[in-house]
């Protein structure tokens, strides 16, 4: 077999140990994902916070008959749900690859994402309709209790926001527990103006109404989570990364003549893979550097230019085979 190129990445399906990047006929595992900061204890506290507030809040807005506070609890309700599954997502991520699961568990976080928007769509969808029937009926509302209750739930999605705030804009998991907490404190400083107003004019269907505006800004932030957690999911091309970037980048180092079967696709919410087949010119002499530094060189460019942490890199010579065994690459 060729000689190995050792450049040594950590990588998630090994256990977290370092791992020395190959290159076996033609192909070239590059650089690996590195392990995503742990934010156990940030889903720990927020998990306990936001169902301690939860139970509080549901109690009071029934006691008080406010629905803005019933849908705040309610979403907060998602969130909880949300932050778990985000949670054993980070777990599973760091588990070993198996037989079965070459990859790991990588994906699962992806899966998380997408649970978590479909999730909280449903339970904003069912506090529309309550909130169009108080409309058409609207009911009495103790204003003080709302404000009161409101105004500790900024607190408490205030703080579990900033927990979050690190991790949001590298990994859409994270962003989507992020992004929840932070709409909470902004909803609940809405309800906290919805009652004053209710204390000041009488005004109850301004109850209901706030309601429907809680939700539509939390199913508008929802959408983007939506629609990166499909697209991860179906294997689609991040949108951080240029397809056509990459090709003019693997076209243009030395002895590239051309290039096909180009795939790009997120392994979990925060490592990229890519696969290519590369058409050398024939003859050169780029790929049968020692130590295969031709495909060393590539994945680290890969990995440096646009995140792209594991790399393969199939080498075949103009006008033959593809190189599928280490002697027909060897110089």
């Amino acid at each position: 077999m060729a000689g190995h190129d050792h450049s040594l990445h950590a990588d998630p399906s090994h256990g977290g140990h370092s791992h020395a990047g190959h290159s076996h006929g033609g192909h070239s595992h590059g650089g690996h994902a590195h392990l995503p900061k742990d934010f156990g204890p940030a889903f720990a506290i927020g998990i306990a916070l936001n169902t301690a507030f939860v139970g509080i809040e549901a109690a009071y807005g029934y006691l008080s008959n406010s629905m803005s506070l019933v849908a705040d609890a309610g979403h907060n309700l998602s969130d909880v749900l949300g932050l778990a599954a985000a949670w054993i997502a980070t777990i599973l991520v760091r588990r070993r690859a198996t037989a079965r699961f070459t990859y790991g568990y990588r994906g699962s976080s992806i899966l998380a994402a997408l649970f978590n928007a479909v999730f909280l769509l449903i339970a904003m969808g069912a506090v529309i309709w309550e909130a169009l029937v108080r409309l058409v009926h609207p009911e009495p509302v103790a204003g003080a209790t709302v404000m009161v209750v409101a105004a500790v739930g900024i607190l408490v999605n205030g703080v579990t926001a900033w927990l979050f705030a690190s991790g949001a804009k590298g990994d859409i998991n994270l962003r989507g527990a992020f992004l929840h907490m932070a709409a909470d404190a902004a909803v609940s400083a809405g309800v906290v103006i919805a009652g004053l107003v209710i204390l000041l004019t009488g005004f109850t269907w301004l109850d209901p109404a706030v309601s429907l505006v809680i939700a539509g800004l939390v199913v508008w932030a929802t959408w983007g989570l939506l629609r990166d957690s499909v697209a991860m999911s179906l294997d689609a091309v991040p949108p951080e990364i240029s397809p056509e970037a990459v090709t003019v980048f693997l076209r243009d180092q030395p002895g590239v003549a051309d290039l096909h079967d180009l795939h790009i696709w997120p392994m979990s919410t925060t490592s990229v893979a890519l696969t290519v087949h590369l058409v050398m010119v024939a003859g050169h002499e780029a790929h049968r550097q020692p130590g295969n530094g031709f495909l060393t060189a590539t994945a680290e460019g890969l990995r440096a230019r646009f995140g792209i942490g594991h790399a393969t890199l199939q080498i075949e010579e103009a006008g033959g085979p593809a190189c599928r065994l280490a002697r027909d690459c060897a110089a």
